[in-house]
């Protein structure tokens, strides 16, 4: 998925919206293959396919160090570069089976990631999003309110809970697959970007802080591992296995 496929600096080490905002303009549409179709407002799209498995390169996604692919097309590289107005890099991951392990603090054996910050999916609910989403009209910044789902990024969203129910599951089945809830997802400035116009303000972090602050982490939503392969689609029953 588009979770292979990362930007890195002139030092190799990832570039993600926390130091480039504007990366929020950029969509990435899945080709069949595992190629992706970049676009961008008033940039022409550009379709960019799997590199070969030729001649890898050193990168660095937080405290890990992997090897990639970087795209074979240069235009990928240059298409990147004038969107964000700095020099990078497109880089695939070909194999997160054999590349990158969980944070062990939180991993069980042989679990990994792809080019993800640290988990392969991330839940969260439409009930937390409005309670945090009330939070916020009744704070400093209720102009900056109400907040898409998309300030987060999710990979599942599921509907029909009561507010923070997630904080209580350990172990959900979605479709065919069965997840591990592995950690309360601790959230960073790339919340707070408009993800239409890349802009930034002050919420979700601000209330967030005053509301959901533990261990020094700001949370919204869990991180999952799969514990096994299958298909989820959109609308599937989520079941509380624990």
């Amino acid at each position: 998925g588009d979770r292979r496929w990362m930007l890195i600096d002139d030092g190799g080490k990832v570039v993600t919206q926390r130091t480039q905002p504007r990366l929020a303009l950029a969509a990435a549409e899945l080709l069949p293959g595992g190629g992706v179709r970049l676009s961008a407002p008033g940039t022409a799209p550009l379709a960019v396919p799997v590199p070969r498995a030729v001649g890898t390169v050193a990168v660095q996604i937080f405290r890990d160090k992997v090897e990639a692919l970087p795209a074979e097309d240069e235009a990928a590289h240059a298409w990147c570069s004038a969107l964000l107005g700095a020099d990078v890099r497109l880089v695939h991951l070909d194999d997160p089976a054999t590349r990158r392990p969980v944070d062990p603090r939180y991993a069980l054996p042989g679990e990994t990631v792809s080019f993800a910050d640290g988990f392969p999916l991330l839940l969260t609910t439409t009930a937390s999003l409005h309670a945090l989403n009330d939070l916020i009209a009744r704070g400093e910044h209720a102009d900056e309110g109400p907040l898409p789902m998309n300030r987060f990024r999710p990979n599942l969203v599921v509907s029909g809970t009561e507010p923070w129910a997630e904080d209580r599951w350990s172990r959900v089945a979605v479709g065919e697959v069965v997840l591990r809830v592995a950690k309360p997802s601790g959230r960073c400035v790339v919340t707070t970007t408009d993800q239409a116009t890349a802009d930034r303000g002050a919420e979700p972090l601000h209330s967030l802080a005053r509301h959901r602050r533990m261990a020094g982490k700001l949370l919204f939503g869990q991180n999952l591992v799969p514990l096994g392969g299958g298909t989820v689609r959109v609308g599937d029953p989520v079941r509380i296995v624990e």
